[in-house]
């Protein structure tokens, strides 16, 4: 498609298009903040939290670039993206599903087919639901992000990351909401297991919308390429000769995400553990677990709360910071945003108290924002039109890499570091604060040195 063959987007063309990306990050809501829960009450201790997380990662680094690369030579009837969106929308609500049922799931199959499984085998069982979830959310986001450069004019790109952005802050704003305003207003407790099929239903519904609104031009393969296969080597040597900033870019996003996930994955038990005071109930007996199941819900509802203001601010602050990044230019309003960030890190590393954590997750929203929005605005100025698919799935390499280093180095960390307490065994969750605020810090310093391309 060439350049000026694409017509520009009006406020509800926009909107449309981003209401897919609502319905996905709904689901990943839900995944973020209640996975921990859901896992450490099949006996899952930090480490083992950490390894089921690298299903994020690892699907991201695999599936990402080739499905990115399919898409770029997809011919379907239904158009070169959409097939990846909704089929990654389908297969995720039933993972989504499944996965807070794991534990009644195996007992109904140990029941019906007469066989004794082993004692974490529910556990086993929500680790693969986790892992056919992130692979199939990596499916659809792939495709979703390359479908900018598209159909959206390169004016237009950092606004339409925008719009993501703020899909991105909605979304999470009402998965993480919805139970605490239920629980205080209504005085209704939704189960985990409600809140798990609501994401589904929300992921589908919304994906669905997108793809039947939003229309895209077939792509008709050149005689010279039909019988290109995928080269990944080639695609990824092709990548960084786009321009030597691009591995700037890269490294920015590598340690943006180190920090971005040491948040993202660890801040539920977070205020379970440091903020609740609950300790460790992963290898205790279901009396014990039974004891603290009030609390815990409580601290449950309190993180999804806090997540809640965050993703709020980062809904509110997406479309004037692409205002802002526009007039300054992207990377001047990332280094701020991010630099805010690093200091709402740092205050939560060193307080319990409630209040504090949620203003101080609300300054985090800044960053989030950003984060979700301006890297890829940087990125999109260096990519050549039919490799979209490609480029974004490289670039997602950078975003799921630093994951490994979350899911294993910190939860080795954090499962390290234990102390005793009145109520028994607990960890050192807040030190995840502390590292993130390096690597968000190192970011700003690295993005400081990307020579950006202005209009």
């Amino acid at each position: 498609m060439e350049e000026n063959a694409l017509k520009k987007f009006n406020t509800a063309k926009l909107i449309s298009f981003a209401i897919g990306f609502f319905g996905l990050q709904f689901a990943w809501q839900m995944r973020i903040i209640l996975s921990g829960p859901v896992t450490e009450s099949l006996g899952a201790s930090p480490f083992l939290f950490g390894l089921i997380w690298l299903a994020g990662p690892f699907t991201g680094m695999v599936v990402q670039p080739v499905i990115g690369a399919l898409s770029d030579k997809t011919t379907s009837p239904f158009g070169r993206r959409r097939p990846y969106l909704l089929g990654g929308a389908l297969l995720s609500a039933l993972a989504l599903i499944a996965f807070p049922n794991s534990g009644q799931i195996v007992n109904w199959l140990s029941a019906h087919l007469h066989i004794t499984f082993p004692a974490l085998a529910g556990l086993f069982f929500a680790a693969i639901m986790v892992w056919i979830l992130d692979a199939c959310v990596n499916i659809a986001q792939g495709p979703y992000r390359a479908w900018i450069p598209d159909i959206v004019p390169q004016e237009q790109h950092a606004v339409a990351n925008s719009y993501i952005s703020l899909a991105i802050g909605l979304g999470s704003v009402v998965a993480a909401a919805t139970a605490p305003v239920l629980s205080r207003f209504f005085h209704y407790q939704m189960s985990i297991e409600a809140q798990f099929a609501m994401a589904a239903i929300a992921f589908v519904l919304g994906m669905t919308w997108t793809c039947v609104v939003i229309k895209e031009k077939q792509y008709v393969p050149q005689e010279s390429e039909e019988n290109t296969k995928f080269d990944f080597m080639k695609s990824l040597k092709d990548f960084f000769a786009l321009s030597p900033e691009v591995g700037k870019i890269c490294w920015m996003q590598f340690f943006t995400w180190i920090g971005t996930m040491c948040m993202l994955i660890n801040f539920t038990n977070y205020c379970i553990h440091t903020v609740s005071g609950i300790p460790n109930l992963s290898n205790v007996t279901d009396t014990v677990k039974a004891s603290f199941e009030a609390a815990t819900l409580s601290a449950t509802n309190f993180a999804s709360l806090s997540m809640a203001v965050f993703n709020l601010v980062c809904f509110l602050i997406a479309i004037p910071l692409a205002v802002l990044s526009v007039k300054y230019g992207n990377k001047k309003i990332h280094i701020l945003s991010m630099v805010s960030m690093a200091i709402a890190y740092l205050g939560l590393a060193f307080t319990v108290n409630k209040t504090a954590v949620i203003a101080f997750m609300a300054l985090s929203g800044i960053g989030w924002a950003s984060i979700c929005a301006l890297p890829f605005a940087m990125l999109s100025q260096y990519i050549k039109p039919g490799t979209e698919g490609s480029v974004m799935g490289i670039f997602n390499i950078f975003i799921a890499g630093p994951q490994v280093l979350v899911c294993t180095l910190v939860a080795w960390i954090i499962d390290q570091c234990v102390f005793t307490t009145p109520n028994g065994i607990n960890n050192h969750w807040e030190y995840t604060f502390l590292i993130g605020a390096f690597c968000l810090i190192v970011a700003s310093i690295i993005a400081s040195r990307v020579k950006e391309i202005r209009a």
